[in-house]
């Protein structure tokens, strides 16, 4: 599992006293009102951490001052740039709901003992989730997150269990 969680990607410089314009990440924006600190992600392993001070929304972007950051240039280098959390900074999950990050990389395994692929991506589509699954031949193939086709997640054996429905895997 990994140690973090994205909740936003900084976009953008905000003006000229160091904010930064966050596209977020995670289902409820609000939660930036709630968080104290994040963790910037500058790559190659180092991180740093970082006082909340503000925190507006615009449009779809939530826009964020730090403090002791107080200029353009401070910020301008944070382009693209992950804002992690930790895991308990995270919001409590209800039964049967995981995070992104700890399904990718499962290994998909249908009711009848039939290894599908690894589990690569996870489309939100409004209705409902779609898993993307690559096959050991290279195909993808599209499952829907939805109980008649989605038995059961392992997360200790890394294992999702699924019931392919008739027409999924006619390609």
């Amino acid at each position: 599992m990994e140690k973090y969680l994205r909740v936003g990607v900084i976009t953008s410089p905000h003006g000229v006293r160091g904010e930064v314009k966050v596209y977020p990440t995670t289902d409820d924006v609000m939660r930036f009102k709630k968080l104290d600190k994040v963790i910037l992600d500058l790559g190659r392993g180092e991180t740093r951490e970082l006082k909340i001070r503000q925190v507006k929304f615009f449009k779809n972007m939530v826009i964020l001052k730090f403090d002791g950051v107080d200029t353009m240039n401070e910020v301008e280098g944070w382009r693209q740039k992950d804002l992690l959390i930790t895991r308990d900074q995270a919001i409590p999950l209800e039964e049967d709901e995981f995070f992104i990050t700890d399904l990718i990389g499962l290994n998909v395994v249908t009711d009848e003992g039939e290894t599908l692929g690894t589990l690569t991506d996870v489309m939100e589509t409004g209705a409902n989730d779609v898993y993307c699954v690559k096959t050991p031949e290279g195909k993808e193939l599209l499952l829907p997150a939805i109980r008649n086709c989605i038995l059961d997640v392992d997360l200790d054996k890394e294992e999702m269990l699924v019931h392919v429905l008739p027409g999924l895997l006619d390609l």
